[in-house]
């Protein structure tokens, strides 16, 4: 039986609530022992829909976590949190102070300012449109529009850390590295892209990739997994970045995010440098 505390965790948001669940995440990831029973609502933004999600903080007390901007629908929200006796939380409150008082300037008060459909928003849409067409080693002879491109041996994590990029608005072309399998000749030609090999050590991917076998109910027994094979995978792969001389990142113990933040810095140093 699990010794972890649950406790319900209400987030309020007046836009898509994303930027409330990574906030919330990260603080909860601190405290080991506990687990969140989240209960998510987006786009709170009258007073029919506040009065639903109090009546579900009423009926499940716990902690309350909110970005809204309509000081009305804050009001509410946070007087009848304290009648409950509820912690109720403004987690957009000291950021947006700090900068009002550095710019001497009031902020808009817009819901959802961060997902304005401008060129930004557009440049992120064009991004993930070039990433997805150009996965798995996919390629229309255009990689060097590519901002970064990602090889590795196959399960190095290549595809959810380029999708992860598209979404901060980065062009990332992957391509596996198999041995006696040529690489997309006009990866030789790109000049524009960052080059990033990943690697991992061979015993984590025999693990993961027995993992991913056997939810596909497939045969185990073959040199995909077998040790010795992958071991000599990793090498033949590492031996390629070195005589490319491209930057290397080993992604056993890093998750998704740390690689591609990882490599965003290669990418923004290398941008600083130029």
């Amino acid at each position: 039986m699990s010794s972890k505390r649950v406790f319900h965790l209400h987030l309020v948001s007046d836009a898509t609530g994303e930027t409330l669940n990574m906030v919330a995440r990260a603080a909860c990831a601190q405290f080991e022992d506990a687990r969140p029973v989240e209960h998510v609502y987006a786009l709170v933004r009258g007073p029919k829909q506040l009065e639903r999600v109090l009546s579900e903080i009423e009926n499940a007390p716990g902690i309350v976590m909110f970005t809204m901007v309509n000081d009305e629908l804050r009001g509410r929200l946070e007087k009848r949190c304290a009648e409950l006796q509820t912690p109720c939380i403004s987690v957009l409150d000291p950021a947006m102070k700090a900068l009002g008082q550095y710019l001497g300037k009031e902020s808009s008060h817009k819901p959802g300012s961060q997902h304005t459909m401008d060129a930004e928003y557009f440049s992120r849409i064009e991004a993930l449109n070039y990433t997805m067409s150009h996965d798995d080693g996919q390629s229309a002879g255009d990689l060097n529009d590519a901002d970064i491109i990602l090889l590795g041996v196959s399960r190095t994590s290549k595809t959810p850390t380029c999708i992860y990029l598209a979404n901060r608005g980065i062009k990332a072309a992957n391509i596996p590295i198999v041995p006696n399998v040529p690489l997309p000749a006009d990866l030789e030609t790109a000049t524009q892209p960052l080059i990033v090999g990943l690697t991992t050590s061979p015993d984590r991917l025999v693990q993961i990739r027995k993992n991913r076998l056997l939810s596909l109910h497939e045969n185990t027994d073959t040199d995909y997994v077998a040790p010795d094979a992958v071991a000599e995978e990793i090498t033949f792969a590492r031996r390629l970045f070195a005589k490319n001389g491209w930057p290397v990142i080993d992604v056993t113990r890093r998750s998704i995010e740390e690689t591609a933040a990882a490599v965003l810095n290669l990418y923004n140093e290398r941008q600083r440098a130029g």
